[in-house]
């Protein structure tokens, strides 16, 4: 064997080794965040949003006990529920219900989980309620047979600031102080009341809990003890976390190239405004800036110009 033909073979070895070690690396790596999301499953609760997605997705029997104790009406038969369901609007901003039931009368229900006071904007609850309606009628039918909806935010914090457990936003005729009875309802459900003696406190303490042991409600404990304690469970949210962090990888890549693609066109037109000595609009067109983009880059080339 050669001197030149030793060296080779020192040196593919040496390439194995490195494999090798960048394999183990990746397999501890891995486990570790394994180890990690096992961790996180333990922790979790109903009011966290995976969590509860997962938890109530064509779950019948937890969406209605969630909604014979929230509007206190035992007669509450669910045909069906789906999470993560997308309404689009093609004149405006799309919305994904986070439970999403129809009961068997027809009466449909949205059931959002707010953690954030932001996201249980006042506003958002009548766009969501407009949502619905646009979705549930179809064409030809008349007004009437539009079904009653009820729009219903569970809220960590207490957004609406009275201190009730429960708050219902109904439209009232003015004048005569009478409801509307337009058959659209909205109601608010403060998480921070935790009255254990109480339907809807005990139901708000379920909602915190980690241990389903600590549960009060066999429907809501039997399903989070299936996702926490059963390999097929486990599995399944080990899965959902996997699938977030390769979305959030994603949106976190186009939002890097978003702002790559920005800091070139926004340099871009300075240069044409200086090299050509054109004017912020001439360099926008040469550079066929869409419409819409343009008093976004008015304010970038700004702060070139500062």
């Amino acid at each position: 064997m050669t001197e030149q033909e030793l060296k080779q073979q020192i040196k593919e070895l040496q390439a194995r080794l490195n494999e090798m070690k960048e394999s183990n690396a990746n397999t501890a790596k891995k486990e570790k965040q394994h180890q990690d999301d096992l961790q996180r499953i333990k922790n979790f609760r109903l009011i966290d949003d995976d969590f509860m997605k997962a938890c109530f997705d064509d779950y019948i029997e937890g969406a209605e006990l969630l909604l014979k104790i929230i509007l206190d009406n035992p007669s509450i038969k669910v045909k069906s529920v789906h999470t993560q369901k997308e309404m689009k609007n093609l004149l405006g901003r799309d919305v994904v219900l986070d439970i999403d039931a129809t009961d068997e009368t027809g009466k449909a229900y949205n059931i959002e989980v707010q953690r954030s006071d932001k996201g249980a904007d006042r506003k958002r609850a009548r766009y969501h309620s407009s949502i619905l309606d646009a979705h549930l009628l179809r064409p030809g039918q008349e007004f009437k047979d539009l079904p009653e909806t009820y729009v219903i935010f569970i809220t960590e914090n207490d957004v609406i600031g009275a201190a009730k457990p429960l708050y219902h936003i109904e439209r009232m005729i003015k004048e005569t102080n009478e409801l509307f009875n337009d058959s659209e309802h909205i109601v608010y459900v403060n998480a921070t009341v935790k009255d254990a003696t109480t339907e809807l406190g005990k139901l708000m303490i379920d909602f915190y809990c980690t241990d389903p042991n600590d549960m009060h409600y066999k429907e809501l404990a039997d399903k989070a003890r299936y996702f926490k304690e059963t390999e097929k469970g486990v599995k399944t949210m080990c899965k959902a976390l996997e699938e977030m962090r390769e979305e959030a990888a994603r949106e976190a890549a186009a939002e890097a190239a978003s702002d790559a693609r920005k800091i070139t066109l926004t340099l871009a037109i300075k240069s044409v405004m200086d090299n050509g000595k054109n004017t912020l609009e001439e360099a926008m067109n040469l550079l066929s800036i869409p419409q819409e983009e343009r008093e976004m880059y008015t304010k970038l080339v700004s702060i070139l110009l500062k």
